[in-house]
């Protein structure tokens, strides 16, 4: 059909006739921003949780005494808040996910969509932990406290940029499966540092063990968030070359994602586990006295994390930054000296 000349449409012949401007590739301009691997963070962070539930009844069903089940259930409580908090989150990711893949994709729908993934993870982990776990004093308060870590990782995972929370997730189930591994030479590292003679230089091993520690976890959370993000972004550029390449601030919030998780985990515990860190630490002075440290230690290393995985991501991402336009377009030549 001809256009007349006093038409809108001939005035203007790039402007489309109907529907929503696309891409090369037929993508919607507008369509939001998917995580890679959504589904299989969930089903990684679900995984992981299941582990570390197995291992802590494990543990604490093969305590002699109850005084010991307790001390063990004090011990491996952070360990389980956490699995569950990326669990939560790593499951409202691959939902809300989906979602927006069918256009659905409203902030509060998303929030509260997230919120209530997060909230079924929990209760079904709650329901778990009372079912298979001995029924003592430790169970409802390890069931209970890691109820609302899914549901608080379920309600991080409402966020708008779903490739930034994907970092997150992937990032924080790096450093976590780090810790365990990390474990098989903290004791070698131990030795290293002089940690053999007098208290005053276990002391101080210790603390250069746990730094190592904090120095690696971060590096790890870095990389790993920069490597989701840039290959999230190769995805986007597939799907429509005129997609929007995310700023610098992704980068730091999903660097920076991992040592937010653990100091939020270390708030949860302090919250909700607190009747059991208690009976813990009443249990003798020296309970008292590791109850205490651990604290101290846990909140150190979630600020380590956060501040080197931050500054990784950035790094990394600053080395992908190529010269400015002005630089390639001014015409000036290098001085030859």
């Amino acid at each position: 059909m001809t256009q007349q000349s006093g038409s809108s449409t001939a005035a203007d012949p790039d402007q489309p006739v109907d529907g929503p401007s696309t891409g090369e590739t037929g993508v919607p301009a507008g369509a939001p921003a998917l995580a890679p691997a959504a589904i299989v963070l969930a089903l990684l962070a679900l995984g992981w949780l299941t582990a570390m539930l197995w291992s802590t009844r494990a543990a604490i069903t093969s305590a002699q005494a109850g005084v010991t089940a307790v001390s063990l259930s004090a011990y491996a409580l952070p360990g389980v808040i956490s699995a569950a908090l990326v669990a939560g989150g790593g499951s409202a990711l691959a939902v809300t996910n989906l979602l927006a893949r069918r256009g659905v994709d409203r902030a509060t729908l998303r929030f509260v969509t997230a919120t209530g993934v997060g909230l079924l993870v929990g209760l079904l982990t709650a329901v778990a932990i009372n079912l298979f776990y001995a029924d003592n004093a430790t169970t409802n308060v390890i069931a209970g406290t890691t109820a609302a870590a899914a549901v608080v990782g379920g309600a991080l995972a409402g966020a708008r940029n779903a490739r930034v929370v994907g970092a997150m997730v992937a990032a924080a189930l790096a450093v976590l499966v780090f810790v365990v591994v990390f474990s098989r030479v903290r004791d070698p590292l131990f030795e290293l540092y002089g940690g053999g003679g007098s208290q005053e230089a276990m002391f101080g091993a210790a603390r250069w063990v746990s730094r190592t520690e904090s120095l690696l976890a971060g590096l790890v959370t870095g990389l790993v968030a920069f490597g989701y993000l840039h290959l999230a972004r190769r995805r986007s550029l597939r799907r429509d070359p005129d997609a929007p390449a995310d700023r610098w601030p992704a980068y730091l919030v999903a660097g920076a994602g991992s040592g937010l998780l653990l100091l939020l985990t270390e708030v949860i515990i302090r919250i909700g586990g607190r009747a059991l860190l208690d009976l813990a630490a009443a249990l003798s002075e020296a309970d008292a006295v590791a109850q205490t440290t651990l604290g101290t230690s846990r909140l150190d290393n979630g600020i380590w994390v956060l501040f080197v995985g931050a500054l990784t991501a950035m790094i990394a991402f600053g080395r992908t930054l190529g010269p400015t336009p002005a630089d390639d377009e001014d015409g000036t030549e290098p001085a030859e000296g």
